[in-house]
């Protein structure tokens, strides 16, 4: 007989326990068809698993599923969208890399330049060494004539 006592003082406090905390109502109507379909469900649980599985607590059971589902999903998204925004920062990077190697390469060759011009090359090998230092016999020549 204590054992028994026991155990029922131990059953109300565990259920105690779950609804001790502030509580809100919710209620919502279901279509007849759906509301036999849900009894039908706690009638071959209670069947299945010699358990009875009350409206409120299949009800809650099912809400909890489906938030820990979403949780997950959402938890997912927001990686994925981490994981895309460090992917655009890196290929930002990469992308002012090769920019940066670009104008660095155009600084050392204009694209307007003439390529292969042999006598364009001569004409400005000739002005860039009399602009040196007028030390070049082409000016000792126009000197000479001067004086």
């Amino acid at each position: 007989m204590s054992k028994f006592i026991e155990q029922i003082i131990l059953e109300h406090y565990a259920k105690g326990a779950t609804t001790m905390g502030k509580t809100r109502t919710m209620a919502f109507q279901v279509s007849e068809e759906l509301f036999q379909q849900i009894k039908e469900y706690l009638a071959r649980y209670e069947q299945t698993y010699h358990r009875r599985l009350s409206q409120k607590e299949f009800v809650i059971g099912l809400i909890e599923q489906a938030l820990a589902e979403a949780d997950e999903e959402f938890e997912a998204a927001e990686a994925a969208a981490a994981e895309d925004l460090a992917d655009e920062i890196e290929d930002m990077d990469q992308e002012d890399e090769v920019t940066s190697d670009v104008e660095s390469d155009e600084d050392a060759e204009p694209d307007d330049a003439p390529e292969g011009n042999a006598e364009a090359d001569t004409a400005l090998a000739d002005c860039a060494g009399a602009d040196a230092g007028f030390d070049g016999p082409a000016f000792d020549a126009d000197a000479e004539r001067a004086v």
